[in-house]
């Protein structure tokens, strides 16, 4: 499971602000982010099993970020990997490319997922449960995504988190980095909403014998470009770093925040 808030339009100076934790059995190989595509290039961390991502950011200023939904009998190993179909959206040049690429797919190609694709301008959500590929877009406002439902209330992991997210003031856009330490402290929380479902794996920052959350990423669009800060591990022990991304002036990297 994962945990994934997006603030859309949310702030003028700063219309697009996405802070993710991947979870993942700790033995599953995989690579930092780094340019992992060209034409246009792809920043993104890499699955070095199956070579796709499940998270990252474009030269178009596109965000993408991917997440498994449960399946009761299990992922079907005969399926394309998911985070194939991350990279793919990655390569297209906006959420309306993208949304047309994910109209033609077919909904049984992939196991169970939720997808975010957004830029400036507009953003969306994916899914394929239900036999067909189903596309929503978002409104302005603050939305959380897990393996459920867009912002779904019986989620345990958004039930906790909702408010605290949703509380968050966006700094102005050449102060984005304020934005980290309070989005790192949600992110790295350990408890869970009082709810009969809630298991130890509903947390937002998860440590579990084998699996856990292995890293977390903080990207925002503002008037001065595109932000990216990365912790290579769980943000309840693991500064993030802001890194450089290709093309853009004045991106500062290797700097730990919060």
């Amino acid at each position: 499971m994962c945990t994934l808030a997006v603030y859309v339009q949310v702030s003028a100076a700063m219309p697009l602000l996405v802070a993710a934790n991947r979870d993942e059995f700790l033995d599953r190989p995989s690579a930092e982010p780094a340019v992992i595509a060209y034409d246009p290039w792809v920043f993104a961390g890499q699955d070095l099993n199956a070579g796709g991502t499940w998270f990252g950011v474009n030269q178009h200023g596109l965000v993408v970020g991917l997440l498994n939904r449960r399946r009761p009998q299990g992922p079907d190993p005969e399926r394309r990997s998911r985070g194939l179909l991350c990279l793919e959206l990655l390569q297209t040049r906006s959420p309306a490319e993208a949304a047309d690429r994910l109209r033609h797919t077919p909904p049984d190609a992939y196991n169970s997922f939720n997808v975010l694709v957004a830029d400036r301008a507009q953003a969306l959500v994916a899914t394929n449960p239900s036999g067909r590929i189903q596309v929503t877009p978002l409104p302005p406002g603050v939305h959380l995504l897990t393996n459920l439902e867009l912002n779904d209330p019986t989620c345990p992991r958004i039930a906790r988190s909702s408010e605290l997210f949703r509380a968050l003031t966006l700094p102005a856009a050449g102060d984005a980095a304020a934005a980290v330490p309070a989005l790192r402290a949600i992110l790295s929380d350990h408890t869970t909403a009082l709810d009969p479902r809630a298991t130890p794996l509903d947390t937002l920052c998860v440590h579990r014998p084998g699996y856990g959350t292995r890293s977390s990423t903080i990207v925002a669009l503002t008037d001065h470009g595109v932000r990216y800060w990365h912790a290579p591990g769980p943000p309840c022990r693991t500064a993030y770093a802001e890194l450089a991304l290709p093309g853009r002036a004045g991106q500062r990297g290797g700097a730990a925040v919060g």
